[in-house]
């Protein structure tokens, strides 16, 4: 629990200061769109009126964009687990649970189905290219419906 006290004046600037990204990369090729001009797209809603858990998906999507946006059409965005064994899941879908639980969806390598399960304080994601599946004629591209079914609730995702 935090028990920070603010002025009211701190806590309508709080709500009012758009979220802020800053990244930089040594190849100016591999630069992507900034994060904060992406952030049009998130649900427009003061920060705190969202859970740890929707805050952190909204900006898992984004990064999700940013990262497919660098792959080729033989390439599709993965996850690899950190801190584990576990191996890569190609990424299929990804939601969350009030207040706190972000959840990944999708098959590894092998093709076997599978779910990660992870607390916002414990989210701590690598995504990673994996070659596009043979049967496929095109990549997936989840970050897309992603942030569709963001701007357009989730219908936009069925």
């Amino acid at each position: 629990m935090d028990n920070k006290i603010e002025t009211s004046a701190e806590l309508a600037e709080g709500d009012a200061m758009p979220p802020r990204c800053h990244e930089v990369h040594s190849n100016p090729e591999d630069q992507t769109r900034c994060l904060e001009e992406r952030s049009a797209a998130l649900r427009n809603e003061p920060l705190a009126q969202k859970s740890p858990a929707e805050w952190a998906y909204e900006r898992l999507i984004l990064y999700i964009q940013n990262f497919e946006e660098t792959l080729d059409n033989e390439h599709e965005v993965a996850m690899g687990y950190t801190g584990a064994e576990a191996g890569v899941m190609r990424i299929e879908g990804m939601g969350f649970f009030d207040p706190d639980i972000i959840t990944f969806y999708g098959s590894d390598p092998a093709g076997i189905k599978t779910q990660q399960i992870q607390h916002v304080s414990q989210l701590n994601v690598i995504l990673r290219a994996l070659p596009t599946e043979v049967e496929e004629t095109a990549p997936n591209r989840i970050g897309f419906r992603l942030a569709q079914a963001l701007e357009h609730g989730d219908e936009a995702a069925s």
